[in-house]
């Protein structure tokens, strides 16, 4: 059980990189591209399968297990923590970025789009729901560990 903690430990703190970096960097950097967007928000698109899409899934396979399978000394704020703050992001994702994601990739004003303000306006939500889970995910790693 312990290996698939520090697994989820590994993957919750490259999630927390990853949002990081969209939220620090690759949406606001969207709004100087210009004429180039659709191309430059493709290329983005492409790549969201590997570095992306792929370790959120992975994350969430594991918080949806570790509840069922983690040993009763296991801090319930940590087993039930991740998977909340996951599933909570995911619902938002479903409801909210991805349905702008999508609204914003079909727009021809491309940087100028409301999508994409609405977007920088909110994704905060997103990257602080990330954080969390990986400062749940460290903390409870270390109790669990300690």
């Amino acid at each position: 059980m312990r290996v698939l903690l520090l697994i989820d430990l590994l993957i919750g703190g490259y999630n927390f990189g990853t949002i990081w970096a969209h939220e620090a960097d690759i949406f606001r950097t969207w709004r100087l591209v210009g004429a180039r967007f659709s191309e430059v928000q493709s290329t983005h698109w492409r790549r969201l399968p590997y570095w992306v899409f792929s370790p959120v899934a992975l994350g969430l396979i594991l918080a949806a297990v570790l509840p069922w399978i983690a040993p009763a000394s296991w801090p319930a704020w940590g087993v039930w923590g991740s998977f909340v703050l996951q599933v909570v992001s995911l619902v938002l994702t479903a409801t909210m970025w991805g349905p702008w994601q999508a609204k914003l990739s079909k727009d021809p004003r491309g940087s100028e789009s409301p999508y994409l303000h609405q977007i920088l306006s909110t994704h905060w939500i997103r990257t602080a729901l990330y954080s969390l889970n990986a400062l749940v995910l460290l903390v409870w790693s270390a109790v669990v560990m300690g």
